[in-house]
């Protein structure tokens, strides 16, 4: 049971950072706080894992390049992008994407990873496209033709695959580090490249009314957080730990309710949920789509007689 709540509080964490994301939008610049998140987690970690991360070194240079484009990935695109999303869109809406994530990263390892296809991935990929589409349309999809995607739900819809990207480039490179301290160097490697996007940012100034943000972001959501999903992950399986993962966009549709007062419409439902369906079919069905094909082939094909018939 206290395995389970691991990747549970991890989630919980998140997906209160949705709601954070949403308060900066105007209370500090998107590249200011993306660059002070990480720079803040960084500094507390460092008296922690400096020396073991130090008699890495070897390794950590032969994976230099790896590392940083992890960090590009994770750290500066991803959140980046939800800080100038917040502008435009809702944190119920940003915690259905985040749901998204897990069936983004799977239907990316098909090319990058050579997994075969399932029924669940195109079934529940199906499904999901529709779900977001009445989601993005606010129940009328017709109005997509006229009006197109607006600027945030496609920031947000970039920075989704920026970090499945992410998840599928962790599993191939597989690199020789424990996860704590390969999260570290791509802190490092993320803050680095924050700098340019921190220096071009208008407002950097730090203030009562952005300062609590800045520290859940960088303490909770960037150290903590990971901490107890990486916990969850090693005890239960990574399986096992993805499945609360489909409880962010209720976790975050409650959490904004009671602290932004956002309205649940029906089109957060009905889009949510059929989105929600999909992931969880992408998870459960796993029969390969080959194997289906392969059968229905052999049903259609002709019965060959035998000479004496």
């Amino acid at each position: 049971m206290k395995n389970l709540l691991l990747p549970l509080g991890a989630v919980l964490i998140w997906s209160v950072n949705a709601v954070v994301n949403k308060l900066a939008a105007g209370a500090i610049a998107p590249g200011a706080i993306s660059f002070y998140r990480w720079a803040l987690a960084l500094a507390v970690m460092t008296p922690f894992l400096i020396m073991p991360v130090w008699q890495q070194r070897a390794v950590i240079k032969q994976h230099a390049w790896k590392l940083f484009i992890l960090g590009f990935l994770g750290m500066g695109l991803y959140q980046s992008l939800a800080y100038y999303a917040a502008y435009t869109v809702s944190a119920t809406f940003m915690g259905i994407i985040t749901s998204l994530i897990p069936l983004l990263t799977v239907v990316l390892s098909i090319p990058v990873l050579r997994i075969a296809p399932t029924i669940g991935i195109v079934l529940g990929t199906i499904l999901s496209l529709s779900g977001l589409t009445w989601l993005i349309s606010k129940g009328h999809p017709a109005d997509l033709l006229h009006q197109g995607l607006g600027q945030g739900e496609m920031l947000m819809f970039i920075a989704g695959l920026a970090y499945a990207f992410y998840g599928v480039l962790t599993k191939r490179w597989a690199i020789p580090l424990s996860s704590i301290h390969s999260l570290y160097m791509q802190i490092v490697f993320g803050v680095l490249l924050l700098i340019p996007v921190f220096l071009s940012a208008g407002d950097v100034t730090l203030n009562r009314d952005n300062i609590g943000l800045v520290l859940y972001a960088g303490i909770a959501a960037s150290i903590f957080a990971p901490l107890l999903w990486i916990l969850g992950v090693t005890r239960l399986g990574a399986n096992a730990a993805s499945i609360f993962m489909n409880l962010a966009p209720v976790l975050t549709a409650i959490i904004a309710a009671v602290f932004l007062k956002e309205e649940l419409h029906s089109y957060h439902i009905i889009g949510g949920g059929v989105v929600l369906i999909g992931v969880i079919m992408a998870q459960r069905l796993r029969t390969p789509l080959t194997q289906i094909i392969r059968r229905k082939t052999k049903k259609t094909q002709p019965q060959r007689c035998g000479a004496g018939e």
